[in-house]
């Protein structure tokens, strides 16, 4: 079985002949570009500088040799533009905090404060207010918020919809190519073409913008679901109309190129609750998830990938009724999240991509037979009957020892019957 049906197949809750491995196939199955350049040292691959693919997590790209020493099974598909509204091109060597050469996109240009802080800039504009936040020896960027005090009177919900614009020819023509040099490869190929992701607290502030308007405070955001539901709904309401065009524009050009697409990565769970009740969720969100499934299983064979980490296993219900066909990044350690009751209550009706092995305590800070024991652990549950594609809980983040990195990647080479 090719890489390709043996994720297709997972996702038809059939078992394929080995669980398939994701790394790299998304914003949320990355890996940091520290471990990136570690694995390429531990594997014995050509030493050269790695790209930052998502300057804002520091995600690196993981180069076709990596891929094929780690044995991945899904292949994603880069945007042409980061959230910070300069394109991934004119690439040049940058330097990290600890020294390590890492290759940048040219708009990339962090300015060091009086603190000793990066500041990264919306557009790569120097003359804009900066967007985004590196402390002094840190390994990703925070977003700064830039709002104003807010005048009840003239909130506009236009003002909140400034980046959701129709797709450009440039971008389309991006897509297609990306999405035939993806397919070439003969893995499952995932995209995420933005403007899905509805209330995503990653995207209010609104970092590629010059000068955002409208609630960009994250804090202000979250109470606003409770105090303007109404100026909430006709945000979503104006997003998924021009998801919709540009979904259909998308389509056209990428058509059965693409397997599965990234809607959407809000958050709903903390570690021990939510951001909101199930009740809020049905009334705000699921009329518009519901949309663009719909519109995409109606008209793609695309599956549809809801990223929401922390204790959310009140939710997926209700993400199963969205339309959503996986669920991402099955945050195990969050309150009511245990592998056996997810397995048990939801498995057979939405796929669990993730869920591997802790990205909090044991990926980083275990030793590789902690790490070993967990994944073997946590492929004997989600693994029978297909349903399950394997990768980390979230990126796996800076710091993490590369020892225990491939202590994870042979565990489950080794539950798969691999000889590697």
């Amino acid at each position: 079985m090719d890489s390709r049906s043996r994720v297709l197949k997972a996702c038809e809750f059939v078992q394929p002949d080995r669980v398939p491995v994701d790394f790299g196939g998304g914003t949320v199955t990355g890996i940091h570009v520290s471990c990136v350049a570690a694995l390429r040292d531990y594997y014995g691959l050509e030493r050269c500088p790695v790209k930052v693919i998502d300057p804002g997590q520091m995600l690196g790209e993981v180069g076709e040799d990596l891929k094929q020493a780690v044995g991945i099974d899904v292949e994603g598909m880069l945007r042409r533009t980061t959230r910070y509204g300069f394109p991934l091109d004119d690439w040049k060597p940058w330097r990290m905090f600890d020294g390590l050469e890492v290759l940048v996109p040219g708009g990339f240009n962090p300015q060091v404060d009086e603190n000793g802080d990066l500041l990264l800039y919306p557009q790569g504009d120097l003359t804009a207010q900066p967007s985004a936040r590196m402390p002094r020896g840190g390994h990703f960027f925070d977003a700064i918020i830039r709002q104003g005090p807010i005048d009840e009177d003239k909130l506009d919900p236009q003002d909140n919809l400034e980046e959701f614009q129709p797709i450009s020819e440039e971008e389309l023509a991006h897509l297609e190519a990306e999405s035939k040099r993806a397919r070439s490869t003969g893995r499952a190929v995932m995209a995420g073409f933005g403007g899905t992701s509805f209330g995503d607290i990653a995207h209010v502030p609104g970092v590629g913008l010059r000068n955002p308007r409208g609630i960009r405070d994250m804090t202000e955001w979250y109470v606003s679901i409770r105090t303007r539901p109404d100026y909430i709904h006709a945000v979503f309401a104006g997003q998924c109309e021009a998801a919709l065009k540009n979904l259909e524009s998308i389509a056209r050009r990428v058509g059965d190129h693409v397997d599965v697409v990234n809607v959407c990565g809000t958050d709903f769970g903390t570690q021990s609750s939510s951001f909101c009740s199930v009740e809020t969720f049905r009334e705000l969100w699921m009329p518009y998830y519901k949309r663009i499934n719909e519109w995409i299983h109606r008209n793609t064979r695309w599956k549809t990938f809801k990223h929401s980490c922390g204790a959310v296993a009140k939710f997926i219900e209700p993400f199963i009724e969205c339309g959503f066909d996986i669920l991402n990044p099955v945050q195990c350690s969050a309150a009511g999240m245990e592998p056996e009751r997810l397995k048990s209550n939801v498995g057979g009706r939405i796929v669990f991509w993730g869920g591997g092995v802790d990205t909090q305590k044991v990926l980083p800070f275990g030793t590789p037979a902690e790490v070993r024991e967990q994944v073997l652990r946590r492929c004997e549950v989600f693994a029978p009957g297909g349903g399950y594609v394997f990768t980390s809980v979230h990126n796996i983040q800076a710091g993490t020892p590369v020892e225990n990195i491939v202590a994870m990647i042979d565990a489950v080479h080794e539950f798969n019957g691999d000889r590697r």
